[in-house]
Order: structure tokens, then sequence, then C-alpha cells
């Protein structure tokens, strides 16, 4: 095939072909969501599908701010996002330079094992850590959840993998001008660890503000609930109000875009450059 002149490969125009038929496949249900929350209940699964509605109905996006708190849970699950985010990266930052840049005994070992953590589903200890945190009394607290996510065996295995590949003569340059491992890993090795950072922030985000299971089993009072909960409320025993579950999913989804969004241009460097593979 040639185009302008050239001759482009057929492999290249498979490529792109698959590369254009898969964004599209996976995009789909998005706007199925999208179109879903402009419509009535009845309207929602009639086929063929009416991907855009004739009559589009905005009141969705009035009615889920009445029906339900959504102010309030959007407050809660953006509070506990945010610190735990933050945790997550302090911790795990610092662990990390402590496993990549330090020499201490059995360093090798400890990290071998905090990582092979990763391979254990959180459902195998769920009640361990259930029964400890109300012998902690903390059932029914934002604190549970915080304590629970604040630190991450994955993070920790994303940063020190990049700290790996950043020169230890640096550090070494660092020492002896007089510099301690506290302003050697705030002053060096964070700046140059933006990529891990910004992809580490995005993991962490995304999976703390769609968590369900963690929010349901520690939270029951309605003024603490996150807005992944709160989305349960409009399904009753007998029926569900699809549209506004759809609409309310919407604007669940606004935050997550905007961080990933911002974070993007860091996001393929930071993967690429911490030897993860998709």
């Amino acid at each position: 095939m040639r185009i302008a002149g050239r001759k482009i490969p057929l492999s290249t125009i498979a490529v792109y072909v698959t590369v254009i038929a898969v964004t599209v496949i996976m995009l789909l249900p998005f706007a199925w969501m999208l179109s879903a929350s402009l419509k009535l209940d009845r309207d929602v699964f009639v086929f063929p599908i009416e991907w855009i509605p004739a009559h589009p109905r905005w009141q969705n996006y009035v009615d889920i701010w009445t029906k339900i708190p959504l102010a309030l849970f959007i407050y809660n699950t953006s509070k506990l996002t945010i610190i735990v985010t933050i945790m997550q990266l302090l911790t795990s930052s610092f662990a990390a330079y402590a496993f990549a840049k330090l020499h201490f005994p059995f360093k090798n070992a400890l990290f071998l094992g905090y990582i092979a953590t990763i391979a254990m589903p959180w459902q195998v200890y769920m009640v361990p850590q259930f029964l400890l945190m109300r012998e902690f009394g903390l059932n029914n607290t934002h604190l549970a959840l915080i304590c629970l996510q604040a630190f991450t065996a994955f993070g920790v295995f994303l940063m020190r993998q990049f700290y790996m590949s950043i020169p230890t003569e640096l550090c070494e340059a660092a020492r002896i001008d007089g510099m301690n491992e506290y302003q050697i890993w705030a002053k060096i090795m964070l700046p140059l660890s933006k990529p891990a950072l910004s992809t580490l922030t995005i993991f962490t985000f995304v999976t703390t503000w769609n968590d369900f299971l963690g929010p349901m089993i520690y939270l029951t009072k309605t003024e603490l609930k996150t807005i992944q909960i709160g989305l349960r409320m409009f399904i009753s025993q007998y029926s569900a109000e699809y549209g506004l579950i759809m609409a309310a999913s919407v604007v669940a989804l606004i935050p997550v875009l905007i961080v990933f969004l911002s974070l993007q241009r860091f996001f393929v460097e930071g993967v690429a450059s911490s030897g993860l593979k998709g």
C-alpha cells in the first residue's frame, strides 16, 4: 500500500488496524455507560442500543445528588484516596531507597520475603486483619483503611527497580559532601524518581478510589461510606435505578481520568524504567 509516494508494509497496517480495533472495543463499555446515564431505566437495556438518546435525561445528573448523599461519599473517598496515596508514596520510596542503596544484614532475604506477599491474595488474610482492627477499636473509622493501605509491597518493588537504575556514585558523592541518608533520599532520589512516583500515584489512586470490599467490611455508618458503596444505594430489593447508577459512575470516573491524564506523560516512562511488563 502506498500513501503520499511511500510504501507502507502490510504488517504495519495490520498493527495499526489491530490497535484501533482493540481501542474501540475497550472504549465501548464507557460509551455505553455515558449513553445509559442519559436514559430512563426502561431504555437502558433496549436493543439495538441507542447510543445517542433521542431525548437525553439530564435530570439523572441532578437526582444522584438528592437520592443519596453523593457529595459526602465523594468527600470520604477523596479523603481516603489522597491520604493513602501520599502515605504509600512516602513509605514505598523510603523503604525502596533502603533496599536499593543501603547495606544491612539479610537485605535481599527481607526484600524477597516482603515482595512474596504480593502473591498472597488479600482474601487469605482479610479475616485476621479485620480481627486486628477490631481489637484496636478501629472498626467504623477511616483510620482502619488508612493503616491497612499505607504500605504496599508493589510500591516498594516499583520504586526499588527505579532506584537501581540511578548510579550509586551519586549517593557516594553526597555522603562525601556530608549528606546523611535522609538528605540523600529527599534531595537526590526523590527529584530523580518523578516517573516512578507518577506511576505509583496512578496505581494507588485508582485502586483506592475504586476499592469496594475494604470499605464494605470496615464501614457501616452512612456518614463514613465511600462512593463505591454509595452506588449500591441505587439498588433496592426489587429494582435498580440503572440510569442513576450510570450517571453516578460517570461522576465517579472523572477524578480518575483527571489524575491519569495529568500524569500520563510520566506513566509510560515510569513503567519502562522500572522494569515492569504488562
